[in-house]
């Protein structure tokens, strides 16, 4: 049985990616909030390498210092799936493969 790793998380306003994206309107961008992810898979796996994401699905922006939750389920020895979430939904969700 597969366990479920929960992680809290939040990008605060002061992050360095924020201005310019977008100028009055900032969001955080899905490479932010992905770096989170991969934080995360890299802590539950014992700081495991990351050959890549085949399937990565960004379905809601996340705004600056809103926090939302990282979702993380291992789905074989050298595959996670992964679900950010907020208060809002469903904000990404997809897979990362372990070298």
């Amino acid at each position: 049985m597969n366990t479920e790793h929960r992680i809290a998380a939040l990008i605060s306003a002061e992050h360095p990616s924020l201005p310019g994206h977008f100028p009055g309107a900032p969001m955080v961008p899905g490479v932010v909030m992905l770096e989170r992810v991969v934080a995360a898979i890299r802590a539950a796996s014992g700081e495991a390498t990351i050959s890549g994401m085949p399937a990565v699905k960004l379905l809601r922006p996340l705004l600056p210092g809103q926090a939302f939750e990282i979702v993380l389920e291992q789905a074989g020895v050298s595959q996670w799936k992964f679900r950010c979430e907020s208060a809002d939904g469903l904000l990404a969700q997809g897979s990362v493969s372990l070298a």
